[in-house]
């Protein structure tokens, strides 16, 4: 907030509020004292004009330098009330003056008879009117003061999920990128070509991943998508031992979510259920709308007579903690173990570009 007026809008409002109350106050000097429609409006426009310029300045530089959370209600109210005697009692003064002028000149059109009460009732009435002034722009300041206070909140809610999304990256499995490039290595002399598909898919999901920012929602689809990436990379080591089935309908594909809730689901899905079979295994990622709901699940085979492996709940506690971010009570997510399977099962609010 940058002086008491932000721009021409705020300034042509006021001005018009000070023409109203000064016709106002010219109605009753004609009701009260028997003046002329025009000396009551050449004595009360331009006595009104000025005391709301220089009351706004007064009274917005006050509340400044006495704001309500650093100062005490008591000294407010002191500084406020001498402030506003001396702007009423000034303004009445002024009055009087200005009066005077016009009737120097002699024209009986010019002037008006003021006397005591009248001069008065225009001390009081300036008192009330600096309090006005001073109470509006001390709520002006609160909610500005509260504007920025949400604006700084968002502000570190976003900063705080893109760290989370930073630390989420860092997170994925090292041994990923190890094995890939052991791979790499491998092939480059048995298969050049597969050597190259293979770095040329690396590269890509690394771009992918690197791009996205948390604070901006992705389709599913460009989640599956990065998913189907790093599976694509996982399958030249694990070859036929690794398959990927999907079945994401198109209502969900179109759903937002925020970026790589999959990628951790995933990645354990291959390291924790996948790697230890003999046999291999598939990865399953069934997605559907159902209403105002987004229902999604990663499901992968694994070795019954294992126990969890330690540490595996860091993805699935990653996840859980980012959607609960995101959408609060709304996102839930379940995991469970049973007849050979692990599945993981997300339900939040189907939000798409539309809505």
């Amino acid at each position: 907030m940058q002086g008491p007026f932000r721009g021409r809008r705020s300034a042509a409002l006021a001005l018009l509020a000070w023409l109203l109350l000064a016709l106002a106050l010219a109605a009753l000097l004609v009701i009260l004292r028997g003046a002329g429609w025009t000396n009551s409006v050449l004595f009360v426009v331009p006595l009104m004009l000025l005391y709301g310029f220089a009351c706004s300045y007064s009274t917005y530089y006050l509340c400044r330098a006495w704001p309500l959370a650093r100062q005490s209600g008591m000294s407010i109210a002191a500084v406020l009330g001498v402030s506003a005697v001396l702007a009423g009692a000034g303004w009445s003064a002024l009055g009087a003056g200005w009066n005077a002028l016009w009737r120097l000149t002699g024209q009986g059109w010019a002037g008006i008879d003021l006397g005591a009460p009248m001069l008065a009732l225009m001390c009081g009435l300036g008192v009330i009117l600096y309090g006005l002034m001073a109470l509006a722009y001390y709520l002006a300041i609160e909610l500005e003061r509260v504007r920025q206070s949400e604006r700084r909140e968002l502000e570190a809610r976003v900063m705080a999920q893109d760290a989370e999304l930073r630390m989420l990256r860092t997170q994925i499995d090292p041994h990923f990128l190890f094995n890939s490039l052991n791979s790499i290595s491998a092939l480059t002399s048995s298969d050049p070509a597969g050597a190259r598909a293979m770095t040329l898919r690396l590269a890509d999901f690394f771009r992918h991943s690197l791009g996205l920012e948390a604070h901006r929602k992705v389709t599913l689809d460009a989640e599956v998508a990065l998913a189907r990436h790093f599976l694509a990379i996982e399958q030249v080591r694990f070859g036929e031992r690794l398959a990927l089935a999907l079945q994401v309908s198109p209502e969900a594909g179109a759903c937002l979510l925020p970026p790589m809730i999959l990628q951790p689901l995933v990645e354990n899905a291959v390291k924790h259920g996948i790697g230890n079979l003999t046999e291999g295994g598939t990865v399953r990622i069934v997605a559907a709308r159902a209403g105002s709901q987004l229902r999604l699940a990663v499901e992968n085979d694994i070795d019954a007579d294992l126990p969890a492996a330690p540490g595996s709940g860091i993805g699935l506690a990653n996840v859980r903690q980012r959607l609960a971010a995101a959408y609060d009570a709304e996102a839930t997510v379940h995991w469970s173990r049973r007849d050979g399977l692990f599945r993981v099962e997300l339900t939040l609010p189907a939000e798409t570009t539309g809505a």
